[in-house]
């Protein structure tokens, strides 16, 4: 049975890629460079920022010493757009306050930063119905790889076929079926609705 619903937060619960996408080209800029639409999508898409630096010095010869001040202000010029653009969604807010009042516990893994995770959650009304969040500086590997749900799992004091995670991307979507919880994969946001999630969870609670 499942007894835990576990969201990944950027493309599932926050429509935040494109605020991402642009935070990170402005700070770039300031360098001379940038990374293109396609490359954000199919390349870097769910990675944490300092994994996609990582990758640009290897492709792209940035240099190392640039990273933190780059990282700095990616994070300011997330914030700004956070402030600015991150509204409460009802269907949101009406799924998870339903799920919460039924009994399930409710966890959010996010590669974004801790300060991050937590805005977006109070912008968005939705920190209210989580047990708890994850971000990427509460593990060593950030997703694809399965720490951050498998820590997530072992917080909730539940097995990994207890908890249904939802995931939108090929790096989140890895972390999640390697931590051998259940998966609802999404294409977007407005697939994130108490009629899908409890769909999914009758899905498996049947088998």
């Amino acid at each position: 049975m499942i007894k835990a619903i576990i969201f990944d937060m950027d493309g599932v619960l926050i429509e935040a890629k494109d605020w991402h996408y642009d935070a990170l080209n402005k700070a770039l800029n300031f360098f001379g460079t940038e990374i293109s639409r396609y490359d954000h999508l199919v390349t870097f898409d769910g990675l944490p920022t300092r994994k996609k630096l990582e990758m640009m010095t290897k492709v792209q010869n940035l240099p190392i010493g640039l990273h933190q001040l780059i990282n700095d202000l990616k994070q300011r010029f997330t914030t700004e757009i956070v402030y600015s653009k991150c509204k409460p969604v009802f269907y949101h807010q009406y799924a998870l306050s339903k799920l919460k009042e039924e009994g399930y516990k409710i966890a959010v893994c996010s590669n974004a930063i801790r300060r991050t995770v937590e805005i977006m959650m109070e912008r968005s009304d939705l920190l209210q119905y989580l047990d708890f969040y994850l971000s990427n500086q509460d593990v060593v590997k950030g997703k694809p790889n399965p720490e951050m749900y498998t820590k997530a799992i072992n917080r909730l004091g539940l097995q990994p076929k207890e908890c249904l995670i939802l995931e939108d991307n090929e790096n989140g979507i890895k972390a999640a079926i390697d931590s051998k919880a259940h998966l609802l994969q999404v294409n977007s946001v407005t697939d994130v609705t108490y009629y899908n999630i409890t769909n999914r969870i009758n899905e498996i609670n049947k088998v």
